[in-house]
Protein backbone atom coordinates (compact mmCIF):
# COMPACT_ATOMS: atom_id res chain seq x y z
CA UNK A 1 0.00 0.00 0.00
CA UNK A 2 1.48 3.52 -0.69
CA UNK A 3 -0.87 6.37 0.76
CA UNK A 4 -1.13 9.78 -1.27
CA UNK A 5 -0.45 13.21 0.85
CA UNK A 6 -0.56 16.46 0.10
CA UNK A 7 2.79 17.94 -0.70
CA UNK A 8 4.51 20.56 0.74
CA UNK A 9 2.76 23.62 -1.51
CA UNK A 10 4.75 26.64 -0.91
CA UNK A 11 6.09 28.94 2.33
CA UNK A 12 3.15 31.05 2.51
CA UNK A 13 0.51 27.78 1.52
CA UNK A 14 -0.36 25.26 4.25
CA UNK A 15 -3.88 24.12 2.71
CA UNK A 16 -5.87 23.90 -0.22
CA UNK A 17 -9.47 22.52 -1.64
CA UNK A 18 -10.16 19.62 -3.58
CA UNK A 19 -11.22 20.54 -7.29
CA UNK A 20 -11.18 17.19 -9.03
CA UNK A 21 -10.28 13.64 -9.22
CA UNK A 22 -8.72 12.78 -12.08
CA UNK A 23 -8.74 8.97 -11.48
CA UNK A 24 -11.25 7.01 -9.86
CA UNK A 25 -11.59 3.89 -7.51
CA UNK A 26 -9.98 1.26 -9.19
CA UNK A 27 -8.28 2.78 -12.11
CA UNK A 28 -4.66 1.97 -12.58
CA UNK A 29 -1.93 4.65 -12.45
CA UNK A 30 1.54 4.94 -13.68
CA UNK A 31 4.11 6.57 -12.00
CA UNK A 32 3.93 10.21 -12.33
CA UNK A 33 0.27 10.25 -13.55
CA UNK A 34 -2.12 12.95 -12.25
CA UNK A 35 -3.71 12.32 -9.68
CA UNK A 36 -6.06 14.77 -8.70
CA UNK A 37 -5.74 18.85 -9.25
CA UNK A 38 -5.69 20.99 -5.63
CA UNK A 39 -6.87 24.84 -5.65
CA UNK A 40 -4.70 26.76 -3.61
CA UNK A 41 -5.16 30.83 -2.70
CA UNK A 42 -3.09 31.11 -5.56
CA UNK A 43 -3.04 28.29 -8.53
CA UNK A 44 -4.36 25.17 -8.94
CA UNK A 45 -1.92 21.95 -8.65
CA UNK A 46 -1.78 18.50 -10.29
CA UNK A 47 -0.70 16.19 -7.50
CA UNK A 48 0.96 13.48 -9.16
CA UNK A 49 1.22 9.37 -8.24
CA UNK A 50 4.95 8.90 -6.61
CA UNK A 51 4.69 4.49 -7.99
CA UNK A 52 2.61 2.59 -10.14
CA UNK A 53 -0.69 1.08 -9.20
CA UNK A 54 -4.26 0.82 -8.45
CA UNK A 55 -6.39 3.71 -6.75
CA UNK A 56 -7.69 1.74 -3.73
CA UNK A 57 -9.58 4.65 -1.68
CA UNK A 58 -10.31 8.35 -1.61
CA UNK A 59 -10.36 9.57 1.94
CA UNK A 60 -11.23 13.39 0.76
CA UNK A 61 -14.10 14.61 -1.51
CA UNK A 62 -14.38 17.40 -3.78
CA UNK A 63 -14.95 20.89 -1.90
CA UNK A 64 -13.10 19.41 1.28
CA UNK A 65 -9.94 21.23 2.53
CA UNK A 66 -6.78 19.29 3.24
CA UNK A 67 -3.89 20.13 4.87
CA UNK A 68 -0.12 19.22 3.67
CA UNK A 69 0.76 16.09 4.66
CA UNK A 70 -2.54 14.99 4.99
CA UNK A 71 -3.41 11.63 3.43
CA UNK A 72 -6.38 11.99 0.67
CA UNK A 73 -5.65 8.52 -0.76
CA UNK A 74 -4.09 4.88 -1.18
CA UNK A 75 -3.01 3.46 -3.96
CA UNK A 76 -2.78 -0.23 -3.80
CA UNK A 77 0.99 -1.71 -5.37
CA UNK A 78 1.24 -2.27 -8.88
CA UNK A 79 0.96 -6.14 -8.80
CA UNK A 80 -1.99 -5.98 -7.75
CA UNK A 81 -5.68 -5.74 -10.53
CA UNK A 82 -8.04 -3.30 -10.90
CA UNK A 83 -10.83 -5.47 -10.46
CA UNK A 84 -9.26 -6.39 -7.20
CA UNK A 85 -8.47 -3.48 -6.21
CA UNK A 86 -12.56 -2.77 -6.51
CA UNK A 87 -14.06 -5.53 -4.76
CA UNK A 88 -11.55 -4.97 -1.71
CA UNK A 89 -12.88 -1.98 -1.46
CA UNK A 90 -16.75 -3.26 -1.72
CA UNK A 91 -16.57 -5.72 0.01
CA UNK A 92 -17.25 -4.85 3.34
CA UNK A 93 -20.48 -3.26 2.28
CA UNK A 94 -21.27 -6.49 0.87
CA UNK A 95 -21.01 -7.92 4.08
CA UNK A 96 -23.16 -5.89 6.01
CA UNK A 97 -25.99 -5.98 3.45
CA UNK A 98 -27.88 -9.19 3.41
CA UNK A 99 -30.90 -9.37 4.55
CA UNK A 100 -31.02 -13.49 5.09
CA UNK A 101 -29.39 -13.31 8.28
CA UNK A 102 -32.73 -11.74 9.56
CA UNK A 103 -35.84 -12.90 10.68
CA UNK A 104 -38.19 -14.41 8.27
CA UNK A 105 -40.00 -12.08 6.33
CA UNK A 106 -43.19 -14.09 7.35
CA UNK A 107 -42.49 -13.48 11.48
CA UNK A 108 -41.85 -10.26 11.01
CA UNK A 109 -45.39 -9.40 9.71
CA UNK A 110 -46.30 -10.90 13.26
CA UNK A 111 -44.40 -8.06 14.97
CA UNK A 112 -45.26 -5.19 13.16
CA UNK A 113 -48.68 -3.47 13.62
CA UNK A 114 -50.84 -3.52 10.83
CA UNK A 115 -50.83 0.18 10.11
CA UNK A 116 -47.10 -0.16 9.99
CA UNK A 117 -47.39 -2.32 6.62
CA UNK A 118 -44.61 -0.08 4.87
CA UNK A 119 -41.94 -1.21 7.28
CA UNK A 120 -42.09 -4.53 6.04
CA UNK A 121 -39.62 -3.45 3.45
CA UNK A 122 -37.48 -1.63 5.91
CA UNK A 123 -33.81 -3.33 6.96
CA UNK A 124 -34.15 -2.74 10.59
CA UNK A 125 -32.37 -5.24 13.53
CA UNK A 126 -35.19 -7.21 15.57
CA UNK A 127 -34.51 -5.06 18.50
CA UNK A 128 -35.25 -1.68 16.75
CA UNK A 129 -38.53 -3.66 15.15
CA UNK A 130 -39.50 -4.61 18.88
CA UNK A 131 -38.77 -0.92 19.94
CA UNK A 132 -40.49 0.70 17.16
CA UNK A 133 -44.06 -1.52 18.08
CA UNK A 134 -43.83 -0.56 21.46
CA UNK A 135 -43.44 2.74 21.17
CA UNK A 136 -46.27 3.05 18.11
CA UNK A 137 -43.09 4.39 15.82
CA UNK A 138 -43.54 4.08 11.99
CA UNK A 139 -40.27 2.60 10.43
CA UNK A 140 -40.52 4.74 7.49
CA UNK A 141 -40.08 7.82 9.59
CA UNK A 142 -37.15 6.79 11.19
CA UNK A 143 -33.62 8.09 9.92
CA UNK A 144 -30.91 5.64 9.88
CA UNK A 145 -27.71 6.75 10.33
CA UNK A 146 -25.85 3.54 9.50
CA UNK A 147 -24.22 3.87 5.45
CA UNK A 148 -26.29 1.01 4.22
CA UNK A 149 -29.69 2.42 5.67
CA UNK A 150 -30.14 -0.08 8.12
CA UNK A 151 -32.44 0.92 11.19
CA UNK A 152 -30.99 0.18 14.25
CA UNK A 153 -32.56 0.50 18.56
CA UNK A 154 -30.70 3.52 18.60
CA UNK A 155 -31.79 5.40 15.63
CA UNK A 156 -35.66 4.15 16.93
CA UNK A 157 -34.75 6.26 20.53
CA UNK A 158 -33.28 9.11 19.08
CA UNK A 159 -36.68 9.49 16.77
CA UNK A 160 -38.75 9.00 19.61
CA UNK A 161 -36.80 11.46 22.00
CA UNK A 162 -36.92 14.04 19.24
CA UNK A 163 -39.56 17.11 19.52
CA UNK A 164 -42.23 16.32 18.22
CA UNK A 165 -43.90 18.54 15.37
CA UNK A 166 -46.89 20.24 14.98
CA UNK A 167 -49.13 19.24 12.15
CA UNK A 168 -48.35 22.27 10.38
CA UNK A 169 -44.26 21.80 10.13
CA UNK A 170 -45.24 18.05 9.45
CA UNK A 171 -47.57 18.94 6.06
CA UNK A 172 -44.89 21.74 4.65
CA UNK A 173 -42.58 20.80 2.79
CA UNK A 174 -38.68 20.44 3.47
CA UNK A 175 -37.28 23.96 1.88
CA UNK A 176 -33.76 23.42 -0.02
CA UNK A 177 -30.83 24.56 1.83
CA UNK A 178 -30.27 27.53 -0.65
CA UNK A 179 -33.45 28.65 0.06
CA UNK A 180 -33.38 28.28 4.07
CA UNK A 181 -30.71 31.33 3.12
CA UNK A 182 -32.63 33.14 1.55
CA UNK A 183 -32.81 36.61 2.54
CA UNK A 184 -35.64 38.15 4.65
CA UNK A 185 -37.78 41.10 4.37
CA UNK A 186 -39.23 42.20 0.98
CA UNK A 187 -37.20 39.80 -1.28
CA UNK A 188 -38.67 36.65 0.57
CA UNK A 189 -40.03 33.76 -1.36
CA UNK A 190 -38.35 35.88 -4.63
CA UNK A 191 -36.07 33.43 -6.55
CA UNK A 192 -32.51 33.73 -5.09
CA UNK A 193 -29.51 31.62 -5.94
CA UNK A 194 -26.79 30.71 -2.96
CA UNK A 195 -23.26 29.27 -3.93
CA UNK A 196 -19.95 28.79 -2.56
CA UNK A 197 -17.06 31.29 -2.83
CA UNK A 198 -13.89 29.19 -4.85
CA UNK A 199 -10.77 29.18 -2.20
CA UNK A 200 -9.35 31.79 -4.67
CA UNK A 201 -12.16 34.05 -4.61
CA UNK A 202 -12.33 33.87 -0.60
CA UNK A 203 -8.46 34.60 -0.63
CA UNK A 204 -9.00 37.67 -3.50
CA UNK A 205 -11.85 38.77 -1.14
CA UNK A 206 -9.57 38.78 2.04
CA UNK A 207 -6.64 40.26 0.72
CA UNK A 208 -8.30 43.38 -0.98
CA UNK A 209 -10.39 44.18 2.11
CA UNK A 210 -6.99 43.62 4.49
CA UNK A 211 -5.34 46.27 1.59
CA UNK A 212 -7.77 48.99 2.18
CA UNK A 213 -7.78 48.34 6.12
CA UNK A 214 -3.99 48.55 6.60
CA UNK A 215 -3.26 50.91 3.80
CA UNK A 216 -3.78 54.95 3.11
CA UNK A 217 -5.12 54.33 -0.40
CA UNK A 218 -5.58 57.20 -2.44
CA UNK A 219 -6.30 57.56 -6.61
CA UNK A 220 -5.15 60.14 -8.62
CA UNK A 221 -6.15 60.53 -12.03
CA UNK A 222 -4.41 61.91 -15.58
CA UNK A 223 -4.79 61.21 -19.40
CA UNK A 224 -2.88 60.76 -22.23
CA UNK A 225 -2.88 61.13 -25.96
CA UNK A 226 -2.19 57.83 -27.57
CA UNK A 227 -1.68 59.42 -30.93
CA UNK A 228 2.20 59.27 -31.04
CA UNK A 229 1.86 55.51 -30.01
CA UNK A 230 -0.70 54.48 -32.23
CA UNK A 231 1.47 56.00 -35.07
CA UNK A 232 4.40 54.21 -33.90
CA UNK A 233 2.66 50.72 -33.76
CA UNK A 234 0.79 51.43 -37.14
CA UNK A 235 4.45 52.14 -39.04
CA UNK A 236 6.21 49.66 -36.95
CA UNK A 237 3.87 46.72 -36.35
CA UNK A 238 4.70 44.39 -39.81
CA UNK A 239 8.93 44.76 -38.99
CA UNK A 240 7.81 44.28 -35.57
CA UNK A 241 6.00 40.96 -35.87
CA UNK A 242 8.28 39.67 -38.90
CA UNK A 243 11.55 40.08 -36.66
CA UNK A 244 10.20 39.40 -33.00
CA UNK A 245 7.36 36.90 -34.30
CA UNK A 246 4.98 38.68 -31.38
CA UNK A 247 2.95 41.54 -32.20
CA UNK A 248 3.53 44.78 -30.74
CA UNK A 249 0.47 46.04 -28.21
CA UNK A 250 0.26 48.52 -25.46
CA UNK A 251 1.25 46.80 -22.66
CA UNK A 252 5.06 47.08 -23.30
CA UNK A 253 4.89 50.86 -23.88
CA UNK A 254 2.83 50.92 -20.55
CA UNK A 255 5.52 48.77 -18.89
CA UNK A 256 8.67 50.92 -19.99
CA UNK A 257 7.08 54.09 -19.27
CA UNK A 258 6.26 52.67 -15.62
CA UNK A 259 10.21 51.54 -15.48
CA UNK A 260 11.17 55.04 -16.56
CA UNK A 261 8.67 56.69 -14.15
CA UNK A 262 10.22 54.27 -11.32
CA UNK A 263 13.80 55.06 -11.21
CA UNK A 264 12.67 58.96 -11.23
CA UNK A 265 10.38 58.41 -8.22
CA UNK A 266 11.77 55.47 -6.16
CA UNK A 267 9.49 55.28 -3.29
CA UNK A 268 6.51 54.13 -5.89
CA UNK A 269 8.88 50.42 -6.38
CA UNK A 270 8.88 50.55 -2.52
CA UNK A 271 7.64 48.15 0.67
CA UNK A 272 6.64 48.93 4.30
CA UNK A 273 7.52 46.82 6.66
CA UNK A 274 6.62 47.91 10.18
CA UNK A 275 8.24 51.48 10.55
CA UNK A 276 11.09 50.48 7.81
CA UNK A 277 10.34 50.97 4.27
CA UNK A 278 12.18 49.00 2.01
CA UNK A 279 13.69 50.49 -1.45
CA UNK A 280 13.63 47.76 -4.00
CA UNK A 281 16.43 48.23 -6.63
CA UNK A 282 14.82 45.77 -9.16
CA UNK A 283 11.93 46.11 -11.54
CA UNK A 284 9.33 43.20 -11.42
CA UNK A 285 6.18 44.06 -12.61
CA UNK A 286 2.74 42.56 -12.16
CA UNK A 287 0.41 42.49 -15.22
CA UNK A 288 -2.99 42.01 -13.54
CA UNK A 289 -5.30 38.80 -15.89
CA UNK A 290 -8.60 37.88 -15.82
CA UNK A 291 -8.77 34.57 -15.56
CA UNK A 292 -11.70 32.17 -15.21
CA UNK A 293 -11.32 31.62 -11.03
CA UNK A 294 -10.46 34.79 -10.72
CA UNK A 295 -8.05 37.80 -11.22
CA UNK A 296 -4.18 37.08 -11.25
CA UNK A 297 -1.32 39.05 -11.52
CA UNK A 298 1.82 37.16 -12.50
CA UNK A 299 5.02 38.57 -12.52
CA UNK A 300 7.52 40.18 -15.24
CA UNK A 301 10.77 39.36 -13.72
CA UNK A 302 13.50 42.38 -14.17
CA UNK A 303 11.40 43.88 -16.72
CA UNK A 304 13.80 46.56 -16.99
CA UNK A 305 16.30 44.22 -18.62
CA UNK A 306 13.68 43.32 -21.43
CA UNK A 307 13.42 44.97 -24.57
CA UNK A 308 9.72 45.59 -26.25
CA UNK A 309 9.66 42.21 -27.50
CA UNK A 310 11.01 40.43 -24.90
CA UNK A 311 8.29 42.21 -22.73
CA UNK A 312 5.12 41.78 -25.39
CA UNK A 313 6.80 37.98 -25.39
CA UNK A 314 6.50 37.32 -21.50
CA UNK A 315 2.99 38.73 -21.47
CA UNK A 316 1.89 36.40 -23.92
CA UNK A 317 2.99 33.67 -22.10
CA UNK A 318 1.29 34.52 -18.65
CA UNK A 319 -1.37 35.44 -20.27
CA UNK A 320 -1.70 31.61 -21.99
CA UNK A 321 -0.86 29.93 -18.80
CA UNK A 322 -3.52 31.91 -17.24
CA UNK A 323 -6.43 30.89 -19.49
CA UNK A 324 -4.84 27.33 -19.56
CA UNK A 325 -4.45 27.28 -15.69
CA UNK A 326 -0.90 26.92 -16.00
CA UNK A 327 0.94 29.34 -13.81
CA UNK A 328 2.63 28.28 -10.88
CA UNK A 329 3.14 29.52 -7.59
CA UNK A 330 6.82 31.55 -8.55
CA UNK A 331 4.97 33.21 -11.89
CA UNK A 332 2.68 34.95 -8.96
CA UNK A 333 5.18 35.76 -5.98
CA UNK A 334 6.42 38.73 -5.50
CA UNK A 335 6.20 41.97 -7.54
CA UNK A 336 7.51 45.39 -7.17
CA UNK A 337 4.50 47.42 -9.15
CA UNK A 338 1.37 46.31 -10.87
CA UNK A 339 -0.48 47.34 -13.77
CA UNK A 340 -3.84 46.86 -14.64
CA UNK A 341 -5.50 47.41 -18.12
CA UNK A 342 -9.45 47.54 -17.09
CA UNK A 343 -10.15 49.41 -20.59
CA UNK A 344 -9.60 45.72 -22.60
CA UNK A 345 -13.25 45.15 -20.54
CA UNK A 346 -14.38 48.96 -21.70
CA UNK A 347 -13.83 50.65 -18.27
CA UNK A 348 -13.23 54.08 -19.38
CA UNK A 349 -12.07 55.37 -15.09
CA UNK A 350 -11.47 53.72 -12.00
CA UNK A 351 -9.98 53.54 -8.90
CA UNK A 352 -7.42 50.02 -8.56
CA UNK A 353 -6.92 48.42 -5.47
CA UNK A 354 -3.28 48.18 -4.30
CA UNK A 355 -1.83 44.86 -5.03
CA UNK A 356 -0.65 43.17 -1.90
CA UNK A 357 2.27 44.83 0.21
CA UNK A 358 2.98 46.81 -3.09
CA UNK A 359 2.60 50.95 -2.58
CA UNK A 360 1.97 51.44 -6.21
CA UNK A 361 -0.51 50.31 -9.25
CA UNK A 362 -1.21 51.87 -12.63
CA UNK A 363 -4.49 51.27 -14.07
CA UNK A 364 -5.22 51.61 -17.52
CA UNK A 365 -8.60 52.19 -19.35
CA UNK A 366 -10.36 52.06 -22.53
CA UNK A 367 -8.65 54.75 -25.93
CA UNK A 368 -11.81 56.90 -26.83
CA UNK A 369 -11.56 59.27 -29.09
CA UNK A 370 -12.71 62.80 -27.79
CA UNK A 371 -11.94 66.67 -28.86
CA UNK A 372 -8.70 67.90 -27.51
CA UNK A 373 -8.07 71.83 -27.52
CA UNK A 374 -4.29 72.05 -29.64
CA UNK A 375 -3.96 75.49 -28.97
CA UNK A 376 -6.87 78.74 -28.27
CA UNK A 377 -8.02 78.31 -31.60
CA UNK A 378 -7.45 74.72 -32.89
CA UNK A 379 -9.32 71.81 -31.51
CA UNK A 380 -8.76 68.31 -32.62
CA UNK A 381 -10.41 64.48 -32.00
CA UNK A 382 -7.42 62.31 -30.47
CA UNK A 383 -7.46 58.96 -28.93
CA UNK A 384 -7.53 59.69 -25.31
CA UNK A 385 -7.03 57.25 -22.41
CA UNK A 386 -7.53 57.98 -18.88
CA UNK A 387 -5.18 56.04 -16.13
CA UNK A 388 -5.42 55.86 -13.09
CA UNK A 389 -2.80 55.77 -9.66
CA UNK A 390 -3.52 54.24 -6.77
CA UNK A 391 -0.53 54.74 -4.03
CA UNK A 392 -0.15 54.28 -0.25
CA UNK A 393 -0.41 57.59 0.96
CA UNK A 394 2.02 56.44 4.30
CA UNK A 395 4.91 56.71 2.91
CA UNK A 396 3.99 58.27 -1.11
CA UNK A 397 3.01 62.46 -1.04
CA UNK A 398 0.44 63.39 -3.41
CA UNK A 399 3.34 65.92 -5.03
CA UNK A 400 5.05 62.40 -5.85
CA UNK A 401 2.45 60.54 -7.01
CA UNK A 402 1.05 63.10 -9.15
CA UNK A 403 4.78 64.11 -10.87
CA UNK A 404 4.62 60.04 -11.14
CA UNK A 405 1.89 59.82 -12.96
CA UNK A 406 3.12 62.99 -15.07
CA UNK A 407 6.39 61.55 -16.24
CA UNK A 408 4.43 58.45 -17.39
CA UNK A 409 1.89 60.30 -19.76
CA UNK A 410 5.11 62.09 -20.78
CA UNK A 411 6.95 59.01 -21.52
CA UNK A 412 4.05 57.57 -23.49
CA UNK A 413 3.30 60.79 -25.23
CA UNK A 414 7.08 60.64 -26.70
CA UNK A 415 8.15 57.09 -27.42
CA UNK A 416 11.17 58.49 -28.93
CA UNK A 417 12.25 59.60 -25.23
CA UNK A 418 10.28 56.33 -23.85
CA UNK A 419 13.04 54.31 -26.37
CA UNK A 420 15.81 56.48 -25.11
CA UNK A 421 15.17 56.21 -21.24
CA UNK A 422 13.34 53.27 -20.91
Amino acid sequence: MFEVKVPELAESISEGTISQWLKNVGDRVQKGEDLVELETDKVNIEISAEQDGVLQEIKAQPGDTVSVGEIIAVLQDGEGSADTASSEVKEPAAEEKPKENEAPAAAEKTEVPKQDSGSERIIASPAARKLAREKGIDLNEVQARDPLGRVRSEDVKRHNEAPKETPKQQTAPKQPAAEKAAPSGPDAGRPTETMKMSRRRQTIAKRLVEVQQNAAMLTTFNEVDMTAINDVRSRRKDAFFKKNGVKLGFMSFFTKAVIGALKEFPLLNAEINGDEITLKKFYDIGIAVGAEEGLVVPIIRDADKLGFAGIEREIGNLAQKAQTKKLTLEDLQGGTFTITNGGTFGSLMSTPILNGKQVGILGMHKIQWRPVAIDQHTMENRPMMYIALSYDHRIVDGKEAVSFLVKVKDLLEDPETLLLEG
